[in-house]
């Protein structure tokens, strides 16, 4: 099975809108092994509605939180502890899109970070990066934490208006490959992303 794990240089920065794009391009299963929020929506639900392939099957959630917070934290509210030992792989042959929660070094308790699920089912890892004020700073640290450890990085993929000078010195420093760009759409649905998932189709 090859595994994706789409993480980003923060929240919000389009994650779910990336792995929506891969699951469609690649005709992928998908799966959120943590879930905060799901007080107000999840993640997966929003990869249901945007993706159209009859293949990909979206896999229950490993934790499913209610409070819009840190894992950790919002565990905490409910008397859950996040145990890494505890999250299994969903039973598929097929590519699996794996989604983070925020950003890399996001704690899932007292002890384990985003990251060392990444490590735990070996996947190769895609970055988001959102253009914004301290990105260039927030994406520098997030792939060197990434090599440093020695992760395989499958590459970058920009989300949002593009801002040169800052992609230029991101590209330019780590080397990684731009995978795709996703611009700001005023509205995001099944057609917007069946039609970013075929300038993605190369990575299968």
């Amino acid at each position: 099975m090859r595994k994706i794990f789409i993480s980003g240089i923060g929240t919000d920065v389009g994650k779910t809108v990336v792995s929506s794009v891969f699951v469609e391009a690649l005709k992928a299963d998908y799966w959120k092994p943590v879930q905060t929020g799901s007080f107000f929506s999840t993640d997966t639900a929003k990869v249901k509605k945007w993706v159209s392939n009859p293949i990909s099957i979206l896999h229950p959630e490993g934790y499913l939180l209610k409070q819009y917070m840190s894992p950790h934290a919002a565990a905490e509210l409910e008397g859950v502890e996040i145990d890494l030992d505890a999250l299994v792989l969903p039973e598929t042959s097929n590519t699996l899109i794996i989604e983070g929660a925020g950003g890399l070094m996001v704690p899932l308790n007292k002890t384990m970070f985003m990251i060392d699920i990444i490590r735990k089912f070996d996947a190769e890892v895609v970055l988001v990066i959102q253009n914004y004020l301290g990105s260039i700073n927030h994406s520098i640290l997030s792939i060197d934490v990434l090599k440093q450890r020695g992760y395989n990085i499958l590459g970058i993929v920009f989300n949002g208006p593009s801002h040169e000078l800052s992609e230029e010195i991101i590209l330019k420093y780590s080397g990684l490959k731009l995978l795709g760009r996703i611009n700001k759409e005023k509205e995001l649905n099944a057609e917007v992303i069946s039609r970013y998932a075929k300038e993605f189709e190369y990575l299968k």
